[in-house]
């Protein structure tokens, strides 16, 4: 059955609509926001009155692929909706007013009059970050006060405790993992030009963006400063680079607002995997000096041995 926007967006139809708790907008077939639900508001922190009337070419929630592809720029999955006729399904990383990204599910489907011409589409999106184990163990770490209070993960002594641990799992069992160690590029920069308070938002949004992105067996934790380490589960040497890539990627699309200034923010990385005659020194150290290696090749970029 053919759906038009004027039925869609009459009065009753925006009440109802404004009551589903996944995201909804409403484009014309040039791809104008004519509607915004509040559930999009609550995902995205953009509310309707700053994102009805713009094109969501624009790049707006500027959406983004796993790998880092701007999705928004190219044919969206609304875009061949409207192009096409055709639904389309797919896992994006939108970005949230606040700066980091949150991973969503996208549904779009063309509009159309009673003629059955597109006369527009319609994108559905849900948070595909429900409540996971990652979540779960914060919970755990809030009440045995191992939980970073300006990033909101795991603090270095949790990350430490997990590293005896899984090293020694992999020595007894042969359960491999791979560290990353994150260190954010150009730190000091943040905080001698806009201030301490900067420095403290770059941290967090690039917490927010690890804690979106990551799976539910991994561990990310602030290990000091600008730094963060992550422990990757199950993964081997060739695909190490891969993962610390993709992680890499989705930082690099973020950004956020100082002084009416967008900024881009940029880690560099280094990823190593667990040996037999390592410790969980020895890992930490191996991961920190292939980071520092990034830094040597210019930054923005990861280092793997």
């Amino acid at each position: 059955m053919d759906i038009d926007i004027e039925t869609v967006l009459a009065s009753n139809g925006r009440e109802i609509l404004n009551r589903v708790p996944a995201g909804i907008y409403i484009t014309d077939r040039e791809r104008k926001i004519l509607f915004w639900n509040k559930a999009a508001a609550a995902i995205t922190g953009y509310p309707a009155e700053e994102v009805a009337g713009s094109f969501c070419y624009q790049n707006i929630l500027m959406h983004i692929d796993e790998m880092g592809n701007n999705l928004c720029k190219g044919i969206c999955p609304l875009a061949h909706s409207i192009m096409d006729g055709t639904s389309y399904e797919k896992e994006v990383f939108l970005h949230h007013k606040d700066g980091h990204r949150v991973s969503v599910n996208v549904h779009t489907f063309p509009l159309k009059g009673p003629q059955g011409k597109i006369t527009g589409a319609a994108e559905i999106f849900t948070n595909t970050n429900p409540i996971t184990d990652m979540q779960s163990r914060i919970r755990q770490l809030e009440k045995m006060a191992m939980l970073d209070s300006l990033s909101d993960l795991p603090n270095r002594l949790h990350i430490e405790s997990e590293l005896r641990l899984r090293v020694n799992e992999f020595l007894r069992y042969g359960q491999t993992f791979g560290i990353l160690f994150l260190d954010i590029d150009h730190f000091k920069k943040f905080n001698d030009t806009w201030g301490h308070d900067a420095g403290d938002k770059v941290i967090k949004t690039v917490a927010a963006t690890l804690r979106a992105a990551s799976r539910p067996f991994d561990i990310f934790g602030r290990w000091g400063g600008e730094e963060f380490v992550g422990i990757i589960l199950n993964v081997l040497p060739q695909n190490i680079v891969l993962i610390a890539n993709r992680y890499r990627k989705l930082i690099e699309k973020t950004s956020i607002s100082l002084d009416n200034i967008k900024i881009s923010i940029t880690v560099s990385i280094g990823a190593t995997v667990v040996r037999t005659d390592d410790a969980p020194e020895s890992l930490i150290k191996r991961a920190d000096m292939l980071m520092y290696d990034c830094k040597k090749s210019g930054r923005n970029c990861v280092a793997s041995d």
